[in-house]
């Protein structure tokens, strides 16, 4: 059975989803919904609550605005688990990450993949597909949130001590990494996603506490012995561009002195320490 987690903005999903959900998983499957109408939950803490509610052997979280467009999507995600070695399936992913904080997909073009409809703005949609040429099972280090299938494991749970509602993906892509399992993306399942996500002030601040939880972790890449020190430089120097939009110059400068070990000959340095004299 596949226990269905979402952590919902209003008291309950609206009957369009539950009824879409219903018509298209093809298996037995239990509803939790977590209301969050009132954010009195980190998504850490409503999706660690709807763990803990969970009957299911396999978990699946998703956003609460998603249609599905595959039939029978919850037996293809069982048929996946019967290989032992997967913990964590989604449908969008990377198969690097950087040890500088980054969006999942700053990374190279050859290794971003992702299968689903993604709506940019009210009248415009894109089909996302990339990264399966020849297979429709990827193995990638990290996957987006919008959709998270997970093989129940009591040893992993997302950190409740980060707080707000970003980098909950990474976040239990690299706890499923650090217990030996594999992380793997899929274009069997189709969704439709109707948002985009934003980057603001809380999104700097909890990816630069995930950096501090995981440093010691990063970076990570599906070939292990593969690194990629120019997206490495160049994931910091965005990031520290976005700590001095939302003024987290101590952020900016603890990221600073990583990328100065990286390579201290940048011609950004001396654009870093102009914009720390000017705004400070």
């Amino acid at each position: 059975m596949i226990s269905i987690i979402i952590c919902s903005r209003t008291k309950t999903i609206n009957d369009v989803l539950a009824h879409n959900i219903q018509t298209t998983i093809g298996c037995e499957y239990e509803l939790i919904v977590i209301d969050n109408s009132e954010r009195q939950y980190s998504i850490f803490e409503a999706y660690n609550l709807g763990i803990n509610k969970s009957n299911g052997q396999y978990l699946c979280l998703i956003h609460d605005d998603i249609l599905f467009h595959t039939l029978g999507w919850g037996s293809i995600i069982l048929d996946l688990f019967v290989d032992e070695e997967i913990g964590l399936i989604g449908i969008a992913g990377t198969k690097s990450k950087t040890k500088m904080p980054s969006l999942w997909w700053f990374c190279s073009k050859e290794d971003k993949v992702a299968f689903l409809i993604q709506h940019i703005s009210i009248e415009e949609t894109e089909k996302w597909s990339s990264g399966f040429e020849r297979e429709s099972v990827i193995e990638v280090v990290a996957i987006d949130g919008v959709f998270m299938a997970m093989r129940k494991d009591n040893r992993i749970h997302f950190n409740s001590q980060m707080e707000g509602f970003h980098n909950y993906d990474l976040n239990i892509s690299f706890e499923y990494k650090k217990n030996s399992y594999k992380v793997i993306v899929t274009n069997e399942v189709l969704i439709e996603h109707f948002s985009l996500g934003t980057i603001k002030e809380d999104w700097v601040e909890s990816s630069y506490e995930l950096y501090n939880i995981y440093k010691n972790n990063l970076p990570l890449n599906v070939d292990k012995n593969v690194s990629n020190k120019n997206q490495e430089i160049s994931n910091a120097i965005w990031f520290i561009n976005e700590c001095f939009t939302f003024k987290k110059y101590k952020i900016a400068f603890a990221i600073w002195k990583r990328l100065f070990y990286l390579n201290p000959f940048l011609r950004y340095h001396l654009v870093f320490w102009k914009r720390i004299i000017i705004n400070t």
